[in-house]
């Protein structure tokens, strides 16, 4: 295999047509430049220079690697540039997915503090939920991911082999129509609506919302369901029906005809990004993730837990 240093010197003695000249060019020994272009016939296993009285010739092989020198050599400086571009984060592409409530509110912060910082990175941002975003990370489609997960009675954590950054942890509230009986609550427990109809949201927050009312006693008699937060809260808001959307979904939502109330048992959400441990310490990588955490708010100490209520985060009842 040739090395790069072997060919550097051997284009400049096929340059400058002596071992000696070369060494000038380049700084170095005349010993040292005889040994590296005895190197570079080892790893060629033939001649690639010849001797005719005073005058150094090149072979017919050596002639070859002459004219592909300045092509690989070139090539490898550019490499090298765009290495050491990405790695000073002077250029770069990082693969974001978010979830569409984390698309518009975390992400557009986060985007903008970075950009402010590196103008040369880019970022791509495509959207699928979880699971889907931790498969995609998984086989290599995207660098990082923004994920979420409810309390699991059986403790189990899904990112198992993944680098996990901790951002938010986020209270479910519940939606109701302003005129309702409990628009005015200061809390309201979840089995005192287990008649209302109910408005559900994705389909994982669905599964969630069906094993908290379960705790309660009651299964919720889900008359609409939709993936879009803004239209659940419309939806609410024309008196369809209550819903717990996660507090994140609602900072982006102008929430008309509402109420928002805390409700009882209390249930949060741990929102992460997730990388491969190999990218965590790519410089791109690292400054979004960091990025990221900023924006996220107070790390949480430890993954969401039901029953885990902290005074003061929950915003009073609020009108259309």
């Amino acid at each position: 295999m040739f090395e790069a240093r072997h060919l550097r010197v051997f284009r400049a003695v096929a340059t400058t047509g002596s071992f000696s000249a070369a060494a000038r060019e380049l700084g170095i020994t005349q010993p040292a430049v005889s040994q590296q272009i005895r190197a570079l016939e080892g790893a060629a296993h033939t001649p690639l220079l010849t001797r005719d009285g005073r005058t150094l010739r090149l072979t017919e092989a050596g002639e070859v690697l002459a004219r592909h020198a300045d092509g690989v050599l070139a090539a490898l400086g550019a490499a090298e540039a765009e290495v050491s571009a990405i790695a000073g984060l002077r250029a770069g592409q990082v693969r974001l997915v978010s979830f569409p409530s984390g698309s518009s509110t975390l992400v557009p912060a986060a985007l903008a503090a970075l950009r402010a910082r590196h103008p040369a990175l880019r970022v791509s941002l495509s959207e699928a939920e979880p699971p889907r975003s931790e498969e995609l990370v998984r086989a290599g489609a995207c660098d990082v991911a923004l994920a979420f997960r409810y309390p699991d009675a059986r403790g189990e954590e899904p990112w198992e082999g993944l680098e996990v950054r901790r951002l938010r942890s986020d209270l479910l509230v519940g939606v109701l129509p302003a005129g309702h009986r409990y628009a005015e609550a200061a809390r309201v427990p979840l089995r005192d609506l287990a008649d209302e109809p109910w408005i559900a949201g994705c389909p994982r927050c669905r599964e969630q919302l069906e094993r908290v009312c379960a705790g309660e006693g009651f299964t919720p008699r889900v008359d609409l369901a939709t993936d879009d937060y803004p239209a659940v809260v419309a939806l609410v808001g024309a008196g369809l029906g209550v819903a717990v959307l996660p507090e994140l979904a609602l900072e982006p939502v102008r929430p008309r005809g509402v109420r928002i109330v805390p409700v009882s048992p209390p249930t949060r959400r741990e929102i992460v990004a997730l990388t491969l441990p190999g990218l965590a310490g790519v410089p791109a990588v690292a400054a979004l993730l960091d990025a990221l955490a900023e924006c996220g708010g107070p790390v949480p100490e430890a993954p969401g837990l039901a029953g885990a209520e902290e005074p003061g985060s929950v915003p009073p009842s609020q009108g259309s």
